[in-house]
């Protein structure tokens, strides 16, 4: 199983997402629930169209963090 780092950003009529580890895998969404729904199915379609491609899938090498000030 491989985990990667999803990004969420609200904009002005709802929500895009990607992924860093996997360049040019985006969504958008109008809620944060079809966003979810919208990335999830983003990454499966990305990912088998790397491996129908024959390359490698690539691993997981972001991280993130949230840093609070005051």
């Amino acid at each position: 199983m491989t985990k990667y780092l999803v990004v969420y950003e609200k904009t002005a009529t709802g929500y895009s997402a990607y992924v860093p580890d996997l360049p040019g895998c985006i969504a958008t969404g109008s809620t944060k629930k079809s966003i979810e729904k919208n990335i999830y199915e983003a990454i499966q379609f990305h990912l088998e169209g790397i491996r129908a491609e024959g390359l490698s899938v690539p691993k997981s090498t972001s991280a993130s963090e949230v840093l609070v000030f005051a």
